[in-house]
């Protein structure tokens, strides 16, 4: 089979490799599409420097095998049938994963494959294998659409760890990719209302266009209703800013942006204190994320808002252009499809 594999900065070969075995608990799926997110850009781009890389995390596919183990359990997607995976490895013996907090799991993310390629995702291949219990039936969405259920599981994550309600004022610190799906699940959740607070122009009028409740610069903040729930989707200080302005008292303010270069996060104290805000982190995604993130591509209810995130589409032959359209340009999501 294909893979391609980001070898250095602006470099990327396509190998061929033997298709993967599966053993009894697991599932081969043929690859139907793969979204290429910031870490990806990162690694073509050189700002992040983990080489050779077998990258994409954000997949869907169609199952072709399963294990035979795997075959009888009740809910196992059939061959055939498209899903979308999560390829997030969990130790399931670390303090984190014993306290049920598998997101922030200890264990290396990778494994070195026979070519020698570090697998962070592996999606951008054919086939790929994956344990039964990280494979998720999304019914008959757009592949490109399905790819976004690992995006998704982490904003339904980002939601929970906010303690989001149906009923909640929501704002949103950030019109970009993330923002949007957080307007998106916010919404079909039944907020009470989603505002958005985004400087660039052209991305403030795409939010509103998208259904944003309101979408204001960070210098009208204060024309918002206090919000139960903030999620910060940047990472710098005037995001931060803007989300204590935002915030009604007792509220919480969930830091869902950010990377190891980032500014660091400046709170006053004595307000939090104050005004009893709660500021938690949101990393990564859990099963019940998953579940959920499933079931809202299942639903069908997204897809339209989905379809307008995907920026461009290029085959694995391509995948050079996409990783720098994705590292070089504004998009939303640059999505591969073998």
């Amino acid at each position: 089979m294909r893979t391609a594999v980001i070898t250095a900065a602006g470099q990327v070969e396509t190998r061929e490799i033997p298709v993967p075995d599966i053993g009894d608990s697991e599932v081969l799926v043929r690859i139907a599409a793969c979204g290429i997110c910031t870490m990806e850009a990162n690694l073509y781009a050189g700002r992040m420097t983990v080489y050779p890389a077998a990258a994409g995390h954000e997949i869907s596919g169609w199952v072709e095998r399963i294990g035979a183990r795997a075959a009888a359990l009740e809910d196992m997607p059939a061959v055939g049938s498209l899903v979308a995976l999560d390829g997030l490895p969990r130790c399931g013996a670390c303090r984190s994963c014993r306290r049920g907090q598998t997101a922030i799991c200890v264990a290396l993310q990778g494994h070195k494959r026979e070519d020698g390629a570090i697998t962070m995702g592996a999606g951008l291949a054919e086939y790929i294998a994956l344990p039964a219990s990280r494979v998720w039936s999304v019914g008959d969405a757009d592949p490109a659409v399905a790819a976004m259920g690992e995006p998704l599981a982490c904003v339904v994550h980002s939601l929970r760890r906010g303690g989001f309600r149906a009923g909640d004022r929501v704002t949103v610190i950030g019109a970009g990719y993330m923002g949007h799906l957080h307007l998106a699940v916010a919404a079909q959740l039944q907020a009470r209302g989603v505002a958005v607070v985004e400087r660039d122009e052209q991305r403030l009028a795409a939010i509103a266009a998208a259904g944003a409740d309101a979408a204001v610069t960070p210098e009208d903040v204060g024309q918002l209703p206090p919000a139960d729930v903030v999620f910060v989707t940047i990472a710098s200080k005037e995001a931060i800013a803007s989300a204590l302005a935002a915030v009604a008292d007792g509220g919480t303010i969930v830091l869902y942006g950010g990377g190891p270069g980032g500014p660091p996060a400046e709170l006053p104290g004595y307000e939090v204190h104050r005004r009893q805000l709660t500021v938690t982190g949101s990393f990564s995604h859990e099963p019940d994320d998953w579940r959920a993130a499933a079931e809202l591509l299942r639903g069908g209810r997204l897809s339209g808002r989905l379809e307008t995130l995907v920026t461009a589409r290029y085959s694995l032959d391509e995948v050079e252009k996409a990783l720098k359209q994705a590292a070089e340009t504004p998009v939303y999501r640059v999505v591969v499809t073998p």
